[in-house]
């Protein structure tokens, strides 16, 4: 009997080492720009190619900018996104205007692109409740707070599409920490047996905060969690912006044929801090390990690229900069503008019938704010 087991125990470790090396990384372009495997290139045009960077360059501004405005007291919650470009952009580049996509707190990049007015996403960031007012036709949702809820969520919109029959799916993303979170696998379990049109990305930056990855789990990569959903994962270098918008849109195209969800992990890293409420990552992070991550760079390496093609040059660049700084500062005066938020306008807001003993309330400070 005992041989038995220590046989089953021996079969079931090669069953998984089996599984977890069928998860190689997907990478398109080298850290040098070079094309190494031609046969996933996408199918992008020159001018496709020159946006994806002028956005991605623009965003870096956007950062810099960004957390400059925070320290000055003129914006609230910031997580910072340089070094990530390429798993946001290029991913949000692989959509349609009609997909939906659902963010974690680092995601405003994304849904900014996707159309939401810069504005506004500085309100957002100061508490102020017009910064989620969604614009008609701009088809997100606000950034989670919560830690992998915005998987199930995902799951619901993916479902409703679906119910719909809309050919568009729903995108979300979480960090590597949040794949330890239940939402995490409920959200993906849900859609992957109802075949619902999702694309659930994870972020791996390495660090859910001060954690490092491998105390996350003792998975060999977050890609094979897919399997237990029974769904397609796949590992992607998410420094690399063409194997992102690849990986991407090969899940786009399998949701709106019926085939169902893909988790997509992105190997990427923050190369500031994880928020600006406080976190030093040189706690936990060392010089060496920042170093290695910015030969990694996703601009260096798509600039270098598109050079080579003639493509991208320092002009364009200096030009994207210029532009972005000067958006920078009209939509932070727009913000300013915004009228000053009211607690009557957050109960309005809130409740469609509001309840009698809010109504009371609610008399009152309308009482204390004509004053």
């Amino acid at each position: 009997m005992a041989s038995k087991l220590k046989n089953a125990q021996i079969d079931a470790k090669k069953a998984l080492e089996a599984v977890e090396d069928q998860f190689q990384t997907l990478q398109i372009l080298n850290e040098e720009g070079e094309v190494v495997n031609e046969a996933a290139m996408p199918d992008l045009t020159d001018e496709q190619l020159q946006e994806l960077m002028r956005r991605m360059v623009y965003t870096r501004i956007l950062d810099q900018r960004s957390i400059s405005l925070n320290r000055q007291g003129r914006l609230g919650f910031y997580a910072p996104t340089a070094g990530q470009e390429a798993s946001q952009l290029a991913s949000q580049f692989a959509l349609e205007k009609e997909d939906f996509i659902l963010p974690g707190y680092r995601d405003v990049p994304q849904i900014i692109w996707h159309g939401l007015p810069l504005s506004q996403a500085f309100l957002w960031s100061r508490g102020h409740f017009h910064g989620m007012q969604i614009p008609e036709g701009v088809n997100v949702l606000h950034p989670q707070i919560i830690i992998g809820a915005q998987y199930v969520q995902t799951a619901g919109v993916a479902l409703g599409l679906q119910k719909r029959g809309a050919k568009a799916v729903a995108i979300t993303y979480t960090g590597d920490g949040g794949t330890s979170q239940g939402d995490f696998y409920e959200g993906m379990n849900f859609a992957g047996a109802a075949k619902s049109p999702a694309i659930f990305i994870a972020q791996n930056n390495q660090f859910a905060i001060s954690t490092p990855r491998e105390k996350q789990t003792a998975a060999k990569t977050l890609a094979q969690k897919a399997v237990a959903a029974g769904i397609p994962g796949i590992q992607v270098d998410g420094m690399d912006p063409l194997a992102v918008y690849a990986a991407v849109r090969e899940a786009r195209e399998r949701a709106i044929n019926g085939e169902g969800p893909t988790f997509i992990e992105t190997l990427t890293y923050r190369y500031g801090p994880h928020t600006m409420a406080g976190d030093d990552p040189t706690r936990y992070r060392t010089a060496d390990l920042d170093n290695e991550w910015e030969k990694k760079d996703p601009l260096v390496r798509f600039r270098k690229f598109l050079e080579n093609k003639g493509l991208w040059s320092e002009e364009k660049e200096t030009q994207v900069i210029e532009q972005a700084k000067e958006d920078i500062k009209e939509a932070i005066k727009l913000a300013d503008a915004a009228p000053k938020q009211k607690v009557t306008d957050l109960m309005e807001i809130t409740y469609s019938d509001m309840p009698s003993n809010l109504k009371e309330q609610y008399e009152i400070f309308q009482a204390k704010e004509s004053k």
